[in-house]
């Protein structure tokens, strides 16, 4: 390996990056054979560097490239995938990819590649993505351990204060109600956190369906009963479905995603306490989101071998950026309303 790709293993400034973009494009380069590459956003160029050809260079590298520093405008910064601000969030994100190195790598690939198409195809490149990553060793790992650590009927669910009681799952998973000329949406399986389950989706599928089609509809505003919004994927329902291309096609005909994102200023969606997940990636879509002040939001994904699969990949960085998207999801951490407000991902916090 040449001394600039021994130099793979640190954080690399604009200078190392341009040779080693030099190197590549003259069919010299070597696979970097690692699951990330930090470079330098602070560190300033001693040549006259080529920006657009380095930044051509770092897009098509297979991983995760992660931007050290405090520049976040101009130089590089415009084209990594994630910044850390310091050593140690540097060090949280490189623990977290060298845990799931293949889920890290498809989520960036499936930013970068979505960030100027079309929404309907971007979806469709999230599900194919997600329905490879299904088939794949480090979901497949999850699912094992996830499997012994909790026996059928014993769910992992957030701690969440005690609320209101929850309805009888013989109910509907999504209740309707007319108010003159809107209509209430509301996810009923507060027993449940309102998981995304296959009966969610399918139900909040066919409500957004009749706003769509109903023009007398003037707008919808959907909420959920119980303690918390919704926790994102039923997890007890995870790698039920063993055909992962069929599993892609359901997706495609079914995702509720995929109807708002035609209507956005006629859904508006007011969340509440835990949003995960799916939680936060379909309402991302619409036009107008507010939240309860105790709201929190997470995209846990990547540490299951995954990528946001309801859409979270498109709608989430039309709001705060694909770099704070893949943050969100490689670190796997919380983030609070009010930080949700500043970035953009919600509206307005409202009690």
């Amino acid at each position: 390996m040449s001394e600039e790709s021994g130099h793979l293993n640190r954080v690399l400034n604009l200078d190392e990056l341009q040779a080693l973009t030099i190197e590549f494009h003259a069919g010299l380069g070597e696979s970097l054979g690692q699951p990330y590459l930090v470079v330098d956003l602070d560190k300033p160029c001693t040549a006259n560097p080529d920006l657009a050809r380095v930044g051509n260079w770092l897009r098509h590298q297979a991983m995760p490239v992660i931007g050290l520093g405090v520049s976040a405008i101009g130089g590089l910064a415009p084209y990594v995938d994630v910044i850390a601000s310091s050593p140690l969030e540097l060090e949280r994100l490189t623990t977290r990819i060298n845990s799931n190195p293949v889920s890290s790598a498809v989520l960036v690939q499936v930013l970068r590649t979505t960030a100027q198409m079309p929404i309907q195809d971007a979806l469709t490149v999230e599900s194919l993505a997600f329905s490879t990553l299904q088939s794949g060793a480090e979901f497949q790992h999850w699912l094992t351990q996830y499997r012994q650590d909790h026996p059928a009927g014993k769910l992992d669910r957030p701690t969440i204060e005690s609320g209101s009681k929850g309805i009888e799952n013989e109910s509907p998973p999504v209740l309707l109600s007319f108010r003159q000329d809107h209509l209430e949406i509301l996810l009923n399986r507060p027993d449940n956190h309102n998981a995304f389950s296959a009966e969610m989706r399918d139900a909040l599928f066919d409500a957004f369906q009749l706003v769509a089609i109903d023009k007398s509809i003037k707008y919808a505003r959907v909420s959920g009963l119980g303690q918390c919004f919704c926790t994102g994927g039923d997890l007890a329902e995870f790698g039920e479905f063993n055909n992962a291309a069929e599993a892609h096609l359901i997706r495609t005909l079914k995702l509720p995603s995929r109807i708002l994102a035609d209507i956005p200023d006629r859904i508006e969606f007011h969340l509440h306490r835990a949003c995960i997940g799916s939680g936060i990636e379909i309402p991302a879509f619409s036009s107008r989101v507010s939240a309860h002040p105790k709201t929190y939001f997470q995209l846990p994904e990547i540490s299951m071998g995954l990528i946001p699969g309801a859409g979270g990949c498109i709608s989430i960085p039309a709001r705060i950026g694909r770099q704070r998207t893949a943050w969100l999801a490689i670190t796997g951490k919380k983030i609070n309303a009010k930080t949700a407000l500043d970035w953009g991902l919600i509206d307005s916090i409202e009690d």
